[in-house]
């Protein structure tokens, strides 16, 4: 059985204030490694190993999950750290009006879960992953940027579809493509 490495997102322009946040990151002396630009996205549902038969669908539970979500927009403020300032992992912006996103995450969650994919045991976060800490080094100065963006406006987000992405692990990196895209219909007046 064909397998891929898949999830669910929805995928974020890199804006102008994303790059003078990326640049601040860049400049400082932690070892990071920031998602590449072409590749930031919101994980909405992380799948893992995806067969390929399973397609058509998750392409179903995709669509019956945004039954009752209309195109909105998110806004992306604000940065942090997780797990905590202590102990670095990821580093990520803030999301604000993301409750659309939540029956989304919720249908998707149970519908997946009857076709094979691990539940998520966590409450859905909505952030916008864009590094993770290699080591502690530099972690003060990873800090210092942080928090001078933590009250940053750095856009608005159209959301107009969810989609069903393929990951191919490289040494460069990751290489995403689009197997399926499912549209959010606007309200109907």
């Amino acid at each position: 059985m064909t397998t891929f490495r898949g999830f669910i997102a929805i995928d974020v322009p890199f804006t102008s204030q994303l790059k003078d946040l990326y640049d601040a990151l860049q400049m400082a002396s932690a070892q990071i490694k920031l998602v590449e630009p072409e590749n930031i996205h919101i994980t909405i549902k992380f799948l893992g190993d995806t067969p390929e038969d399973h397609l058509d669908t998750i392409g179903r539970i995709m669509e019956e999950s945004i039954q009752t979500t209309h195109p909105f927009t998110m806004t992306l403020k604000g940065t942090g750290v997780f797990p905590n300032e202590n102990y670095i992992k990821v580093l990520w912006v803030g999301i604000a009006h993301a409750e659309p996103l939540i029956p989304i995450v919720e249908v998707l969650n149970e519908r997946l879960s009857t076709i094979g994919f691990k539940r998520d045991t966590k409450p859905f976060s909505a952030h916008l992953t864009i590094g993770r800490m290699r080591s502690s080094k530099g972690k003060e100065e990873i800090l210092d940027i942080i928090h001078n963006f933590s009250s940053t406006h750095f856009a608005q987000i159209p959301v107009e579809s969810i989609k069903l992405k393929q990951s191919i692990l490289t040494p460069n990196g990751p290489i995403y493509s689009t197997k399926k895209e499912i549209i959010l219909q606007p309200k109907v007046k």
